[in-house]
């Protein structure tokens, strides 16, 4: 319990980087995995065939999406308290940032849950054939994905508060930070490519790069993290302006 007590020490540093990478390897299983592998783009009725004939990969995608909001909120908590001698008010600002991503995310289980009602129980709405209620579930997943552009635009905020956080500290690398605040717009920029401009190959090809640094930057930071923890004298010194 002490591990959690003490935001200063390089064992708290390395349970954040802990929860930071399993944020990334659940949610690049759930968000990118299994959707390529059930969901398919203008066949619903395929779609639902796959959630029934592939339905131990449905249901480990839905409990990798209920571990990265587990992961998710150990992770903001601890990096709120870790950032707080830096700027109380950003290190909060980003918190709440993050939490407001993760209730989105909350939310758009109630999608997957009514999909998989409509593909896996013929009790619901029995009066809708075959392929209308594979329709409807298509639509499901349909407006589950477009709950990914919504929480992207929460996530970038964050990205942009926690970079420039990891850039004052002066306890990590500083492109750690700068690939956190320039990379992060790589979401907004996807949510606004799928949304409003999904013919802009230039948009297109720019969040591709956008995406590609923050990943890495994400990466790294959590990485570094689990091996290298903090620098102890720029915390110290972090510390002693905020008395």
């Amino acid at each position: 319990m002490h591990a959690f007590s003490d935001p200063t020490s390089q064992t708290y540093a390395r349970l954040t980087g802990m929860f930071y990478l399993g944020i990334a390897i659940a949610g690049g299983f759930a968000i990118a995995y299994v959707p390529s592998q059930i969901v398919v783009q203008g066949d619903a009725t395929q779609t639902v065939a796959n959630i029934l004939n592939r339905s131990t990969l449905y249901q480990s995608g839905i409990a990798a999406d209920v571990a990265v909001m587990m992961f998710e909120i150990m992770a903001l908590t601890m990096l709120y308290f870790m950032f707080k001698p830096v700027s109380a008010t950003l290190s909060f600002a980003a918190a709440m940032a993050r939490l407001s991503m993760v209730s989105v995310m909350s939310a758009m289980l109630f999608f997957h849950a009514g999909a998989t009602l409509l593909a896996t129980s013929p009790d619901v709405l029995p009066s809708f054939d075959t392929t209308q209620r594979a329709d409807l579930a298509g639509l499901l997943l349909e407006m589950h994905r477009a709950g990914v552009w919504i929480w992207q635009v929460f996530f970038t905020l964050h990205l942009v508060l926690l970079g420039t956080l990891v850039v004052s500290s002066n306890r990590f690398p500083r492109l750690i930070g700068i690939g956190l605040i320039v990379g992060g717009s790589g979401y907004l920029l996807d949510s606004v490519y799928a949304f409003a401009f999904p013919d802009a190959e230039w948009l297109g090809m720019l969040r591709v790069g956008l995406l590609a640094i923050v990943t890495l930057s994400e990466v790294s930071f959590a990485l570094w993290l689990l091996i290298k923890g903090q620098q102890q004298s720029a915390l110290r010194a972090a510390l002693a302006l905020s008395v």
